[in-house]
């Protein structure tokens, strides 16, 4: 089935939908049409769910210069991120940064493609693992079983991905027993995905009417990453598991490239966002290419461009 929403190679994102369902059935365009503005459709084809807050391995992406998903257990993958910087690849746009490639060269080399593809693989048992417990948990069949989603700033990305917290649906939060953690919560405990924090789309975001609102005041970053309880649990998680050395920390096997870093090494385009570090209480917007400068990665909130003119103008510093 085709998806509901998808972005075609031309980057224009485009949906599929009918008239909604009205006592079980498609409605009429009378009962539908509900003003010169608004109409009442359903979704025709899939909608893709982009867990907020976290980023597993890449089960598949596509290599420079094709438009084409590949497994990450592919050779070519191998051949790619052994040397992800030779000549015979795409030029970076904008150019990659000394400091961002010798970081990147630490990582890369022989075998990181099929590193990758093992904890994308043991992060997708999981979540498969996960879900296979909910539906035993509540006794229903696959054809039954439902999701709930729980959105936070931005409703959807670009690629027509809905971006939300997801769990299992069930309408008593305590019957047959206590709702458990949301998937994405449970992933990044076990430690089969990285922490991946975007504002808006975590507290505050959240508490508050707008994201003028929502901007985190200068020298507040840490400790509003302290105060808010969901983000707290979060980065604790990671630090657990960092210090027993499981999931991503493996003693024997850790996970190289950040998933994130695979995309933007294929993609030829260095990341753009800004990093505010929620290990301090300072006033810094560290540059996109110097990510990785904020140790951990749990301490890393994600700034958009479109979005860095609202911390300056709260009185936030751009890394010079």
């Amino acid at each position: 089935m085709a998806k509901a929403i998808e972005q075609l190679p031309s980057g224009v994102t485009i949906g599929h939908a009918g008239l909604g369902y009205r006592s079980g059935v498609a409605g009429s365009v009378r009962q539908q049409v509900h003003d010169g503005d608004t109409i009442v459709v359903r979704a025709i084809g899939n909608l893709g769910v982009r867990f907020l807050g976290v980023d597993a391995p890449e089960i598949s992406f596509t290599l420079p210069g094709d438009r084409t998903f590949i497994g990450l257990s592919d050779p070519r993958w191998e051949k790619f991120l052994a040397q992800p910087f030779a000549e015979e690849f795409p030029p970076f746009d904008p150019p990659l940064s000394q400091g961002l490639r010798q970081h990147l060269k630490a990582r890369v080399g022989e075998g990181t493609a099929l590193n990758h593809h093992r904890h994308a693989g043991a992060a997708e048992d999981l979540l498969e693992e996960e879900v296979g417990k909910d539906l035993d948990a509540l006794q229903q069949l696959e054809e039954d079983f439902q999701f709930f989603l729980v959105f936070a700033g931005e409703i959807m990305d670009r690629y027509g991905r809905l971006l939300s917290f997801i769990n299992r649906y069930q309408p008593d939060p305590l019957s047959p027993e206590e709702r458990p953690l949301s998937y994405n919560e449970r992933l990044l405990r076990e430690g089969k995905v990285t922490p991946y924090f975007i504002w808006p789309n975590i507290n505050p975001f959240r508490k508050q009417g707008s994201p003028v609102q929502a901007v985190i005041p200068p020298g507040k970053a840490n400790q509003m990453a302290e105060e808010d309880e969901a983000l707290r649990q979060a980065r604790q998680w990671v630090r657990t598991v960092r210090q027993k050395k499981l999931g991503i920390f493996d003693g024997s096997d850790p996970l190289r490239l950040l998933p994130f870093e695979v995309r933007f090494l294929a993609r030829r385009r260095p990341p753009d966002r800004w990093v505010i570090d929620l290990g301090k209480d300072d006033d810094v917007l560290i540059k996109p290419q110097k990510y990785h400068t904020v140790s951990n990665m749990e301490d890393r909130l994600f700034i958009p461009e479109e979005y860095v003119s609202l911390f300056v103008e709260k009185g936030w510093k751009r890394q010079r």
